[in-house]
């Protein structure tokens, strides 16, 4: 009897330990989640969400009556470096220093926005007959291709500017031929350090780069012999 009773004591107390070690590693990861929440929610229990901005360029003017224009154009989307297809904004703290900011994103990819501006800015100019997204076919008289060099903050040098590049060519579709091409690098100055103030510029820049980036585009290609004529 006293051996069974020893057993069951045993028993009770290793039942009892068993429940303390169960308690104190609920206690110990409640702890664990209390901070790791606390990191999480921040100063004064505010979660900090992103910032999104957008361009937003003047409508181009409505296209005039395109009498001469026969020739279709079709615009591929522009292509961009890396850094600039990961949705944030980008700033330079020096030539060779490039950052983006956590919080401050585009709401819409800037090669998008460029290309969509590239189309109906050609639309209006009234040099082609016809201006849309390429789809890959090829039954157009010219493919225009392009790529964003360069959207970004320059923020050294002791001022605040902004920077940007695009470039771009035209290939006839029968020849193979490149029978248009151009490149342009814009810098605005930013009257004010913030981001917002930073976007404004952006905008402006960005206005003037395309005009100046579609300003020599040659009349005669849209006066040209048509994929239709030809085939």
């Amino acid at each position: 009897m006293r051996i069974e009773r020893k057993k069951r004591h045993r028993a009770c107390s290793d039942t009892g330990r068993r429940r303390m070690v169960i308690m104190r590693r609920i206690v110990t990861n409640s702890v664990f989640c209390l901070a790791a929440l606390v990191i999480l929610t921040g100063c004064g229990g505010r979660v900090r969400y992103p910032n999104y901005y957008t361009l937003n360029l003047p409508a181009p003017p409505d296209p005039p009556v395109a009498e001469k224009a026969h020739a279709s154009l079709a615009i591929r989307e522009f292509r961009a470096p890396t850094y600039l297809r990961q949705g944030a904004i980008v700033y330079k703290a020096s030539p060779e220093q490039i950052g983006l900011y956590a919080y401050h994103r585009w709401a819409m990819p800037p090669r998008d926005f460029v290309t969509n501006a590239i189309i109906e800015r050609l639309r209006a100019s009234g040099v082609f007959a016809h201006v849309l997204a390429y789809d890959g076919s090829r039954d157009v008289d010219y493919v225009l291709s392009g790529r964003l060099e360069k959207l970004e903050e320059l923020d050294y040098q002791g001022s605040v500017k902004v920077q940007i590049a695009i470039s771009a060519e035209m290939t006839s579709i029968a020849t193979g031929a490149i029978v248009w091409s151009n490149a342009v690098s814009e810098i605005g100055d930013v009257n004010k350090r913030d981001v917002p103030a930073v976007v404004s510029e952006m905008n402006r820049t960005m206005e003037r780069a395309i005009e100046k980036l579609l300003t020599p585009m040659p009349a005669d290609v849209g006066t040209g012999s048509t994929a239709a004529q030809r085939n």
